[in-house]
């Protein structure tokens, strides 16, 4: 319950003066070159692609959505370790050098090495909010991730690594041109009346 009215609470009514960030990854992007080209759209038939296709590496995506912008600071990696996670938390450091940041985040292990707190201590302008367990929805940046995936990643064919990064930084300069904030709607109370009303549903099922 805390961490929804703390997530929530940075979505309608972020500090002043401070920056909020929704930061995840996207991990294991498949370099896959496609046997022939998307199939165009016809008159009552979606657009369609081959299902043949030759795997070429995979690339990570860590990515930050400045939640009142809705633009993107994203770092690409080989890997997705702390160390990498690390990595990016400078970047983003280093692209806001001046406010106060809230970064919003879920709980995986590689958020919370003794190196990053040891960082976070180091950077007290910068705190951490983590969404609840099972609740990734709640993190802006994966709405985000479902847009590039499906505009960009799903429909393209790569034929290397280097030719996937290249789409993915084009994709991205595209959205900040142009980028609007995804508008929070749920207040806290509406998230978790519902999750109450969930379990007492299904416990009410079972007599």
């Amino acid at each position: 319950m805390a961490k929804v009215r703390d997530v929530v609470g940075l979505y309608l009514s972020p500090p002043e003066n401070a920056i909020v960030l929704s930061i995840d990854e996207k991990t294991q992007i498949q370099t896959l070159d496609r046997t022939a080209p998307m199939l165009p759209m016809r008159p009552g038939q979606i657009e369609r692609h081959t299902h043949d296709y030759k795997r070429n590496g995979t690339t990570q995506l860590f990515a930050a959505l400045e939640v009142a912008t809705g633009r993107v600071t994203a770092q690409t990696r080989a890997r997705h370790t702390g160390a990498d996670f690390l990595a990016f938390l400078r970047q983003i450091e280093r692209a806001y050098p001046d406010a106060e940041l809230h970064v919003v985040l879920d709980n995986v292990s590689s958020h919370k090495t003794p190196a990053i707190r040891e960082w976070l201590t180091d950077h007290p302008r910068v705190s951490f909010h983590f969404t609840p367990t099972s609740a990734s929805w709640m993190n802006q940046i994966e709405t985000w991730f479902g847009i590039l995936s499906r505009q960009a990643i799903r429909r393209g064919s790569f034929r290397s690594v280097k030719e996937l990064i290249a789409m993915i930084t084009a994709f991205i300069a595209r959205w900040n041109e142009g980028s609007t904030p995804f508008h929070w709607i749920k207040s806290a109370d509406e998230i978790l009346a519902k999750a109450v009303r969930k379990p007492r549903a299904m416990g009410e099922s079972g007599h």
